[in-house]
């Protein structure tokens, strides 16, 4: 009986991979007794590197069960959220004659391959420039190997999620 050896040859350099990312929730207006219960709130999510911050911004949206859309931003390439010096990425603003169009680039754009990022690196998630929903993004993993299945998807749940619009109790 022969073995057979197989040699594993290199995939293409564009061959998808898969991203784990941890996503914390930092602060935002949340009640106190509801923070008293919930003292961490993230939800871990797996997106391909072919997907785009768009795609990671409604699979957000969806996991902490937010109701109203509203304008969000990553920051990219920093220490974390609000960080000035990391790289901005939002909606196309193309036509709103008050958008500073150098000043973030286009989150439909943007694969999540694109950004360079590798496991241990961390950026920020701002939702709702008027309430302030921040959030620390941390790469858990990036993989090689995908499972089949619909992507982005969320694999954990940790504390429940706070009502978009709660009653501020003190």
């Amino acid at each position: 009986m022969t073995t057979k050896t197989t040699r594993r040859t290199p995939g293409p350099k564009n061959k998808d991979r898969l991203f784990t990312l941890q996503v914390f929730l930092v602060s935002g207006p949340v009640a106190a007794k509801f923070a008293r219960k919930n003292r961490r709130i993230s939800r871990t999510i797996q997106i391909r590197g072919r997907q785009t911050l768009e795609d990671l911004h409604a699979a957000i949206f969806d996991a902490f069960d937010r109701e109203e859309e509203h304008l969000y931003e990553f920051q990219i390439g920093g220490k974390g959220p609000m960080d000035p010096a990391a790289k901005r990425y939002g909606l196309d603003m193309t036509g709103n004659p008050f958008a500073d169009k150098a000043d973030s680039a286009d989150a439909s754009k943007a694969s999540i391959a694109s950004l360079g990022l590798k496991a241990g690196d961390v950026f920020g998630y701002w939702f709702d420039f008027g309430d302030d929903w921040w959030h620390q993004v941390n790469v858990v993993a990036v993989d090689g190997e995908i499972s089949p299945g619909k992507y982005p998807r969320v694999v954990e749940r940790v504390g429940q999620s706070p009502p978009q619009y709660p009653d501020i109790d003190l």
